[in-house]
C-alpha cells in the first residue's frame, strides 16, 4: 500500500490544538522549551542560546511545509504554545515513521503529550497509511518511555551506547514501536466505548 502523504494538518484533541508553526512563535518557543535545558538535556540539540536562534529555526521548519511528507506540529495548550511533536524519519518503502517530540518541563505530568502523541498516531496510522510508528528515549529519561506505552507502544528492545550524549558519554536509547494492527484494535475499541 503507497503512503498517502498529506502533510502536516491542524489536529484537536479534547485539551490541545496540533497546528503548523509560524515564525512569531519563537518567543514563546523559546520560553518554554527551546531554550531550558531541563528540556533538551536527552535531546540531540543543545538549549537554544536566544530567541533568534529559534527564529532562524522556525524559518526552516516552516519552509518545509510546503512538502506533503513533512510532518511537524506545535501542540498548543490553554493558548499557549509548550511543545512540539514531529515525523523525524520516514521510511516510504516499510511504510515506517519514527516521532521525536518535547515538552516545557512546567506541563510534565499533565498527560498533555500523550494526548498529543496519540492524536498524531491516529492521524498517520488513519490518514497517511503508515504500517508502523516508531519512537525511541535515553535510558536516562523514562518518563519518555511511559508516554509511549500510554500511546499503546511496545518496548522493542535497546539499542547498546546508540547515542553520544553532549557530556562525551555514550547511552542507551530504548525503542518502541506500534503496528497498524495494534492500533486498529484499540481504535476500534475506542469507538465502541
Amino acid at each position: 500500500m503507497a503512503l498517502n502523504h498529506t502533510g502536516t494538518v491542524e489536529l484537536e484533541t479534547n485539551r490541545l490544538k496540533l497546528r503548523r508553526f509560524v515564525p512569531e512563535d519563537a518567543e514563546m518557543m523559546f520560553a518554554n522549551w527551546a531554550g531550558d535545558p531541563v528540556v533538551t538535556e536527552y535531546l540531540s540539540w543543545d538549549p537554544h542560546a536566544s530567541p533568534d536562534a529559534t527564529k532562524s529555526l522556525l524559518d526552516i521548519w516552516c519552509a518545509q511545509y510546503e512538502n506533503p511528507d513533512y510532518y511537524n506540529w506545535a501542540i498548543e495548550y490553554e493558548g499557549e504554545i509548550v511543545g512540539n511533536i514531529s515525523v523525524v524519519q520516514i521510511r516510504n518503502r516499510n511504510e515506517r515513521a519514527t516521532i521525536g517530540y518535547c515538552l516545557a518541563h512546567h506541563h510534565w505530568g499533565k498527560g498533555i503529550m500523550p494526548e498529543a502523541f496519540s492524536a498524531v498516531i491516529d492521524y498517520l496510522f488513519g490518514t497517511v497509511g503508515f504500517h508502523a510508528i516508531e519512537a525511541e528515549h535515553d535510558s536516562h529519561n523514562p518518563r519518555s518511555g511511559r508516554v509511549m506505552v500510554k500511546c499503546g507502544m511496545t518496548r522493542d528492545g535497546v539499542r547498546r551506547e546508540a547515542w553520544h550524549h553532549r557530556d562525551g558519554t555514550w547511552h542507551n536509547l530504548e525503542v518502541y514501536s506500534i503496528l497498524r494492527s495494534e492500533w486498529r484494535q484499540s481504535w476500534l475499541k475506542r469507538c465502541k466505548a
